[in-house]
């Protein structure tokens, strides 16, 4: 097995100045770093942007999680145009649609119901990649 196998990348938005941006990486960092530590690997957009040639190489190898903040969708872009596959794609104005009492404020540091919002979506997420990641191993031990 790979090191990469059962492994989810995440890539969130980077839309600073926007608390849709903030939601979007709040949740990418509670997921990463708290949720599933030993299932994801978070990147930065501003690298798939900037051509990081390692992490695009990354994105290429390894299903991916898109968190977009806006309707622009540049983190579900980003990951397609550097040669990835977004496996699931989260946006910050659905998970909103289903959770209107959860209204984010705030730029540099968000609102309460901003973070909750950022928790409510990591949580959804990590469902996401603990079924990724059971999909990826039972791949890998079929072409064992």
């Amino acid at each position: 097995m790979s090191k990469d196998q059962g492994r989810v990348v995440v890539v969130p938005c980077s839309g600073i100045g926007k608390p849709s941006g903030s939601v979007s990486r709040e949740a990418a960092y509670e997921l990463c770093e708290s949720l599933r530590p030993q299932n994801t690997e978070l990147v930065a957009l501003s690298k798939l942007v900037l051509g990081d040639a390692a992490t695009h190489e990354t994105v290429a190898r390894t299903p991916c999680v898109a968190i977009d903040g806006c309707q622009q969708m540049c983190a579900s872009k980003m990951v397609k145009k550097s040669g990835g596959t977004v496996i699931h794609a989260v946006a910050v104005l659905d998970a909103f649609r289903r959770h209107r009492e959860l209204k984010a404020e705030g730029i540099a540091e968000l609102n309460d119901a901003g973070r909750k919002l950022a928790r409510v979506m990591a949580q959804e997420m990590a469902d996401t990649v603990d079924a990724i990641a059971s999909a990826e191993a039972a791949k890998g031990e079929s072409h064992a």
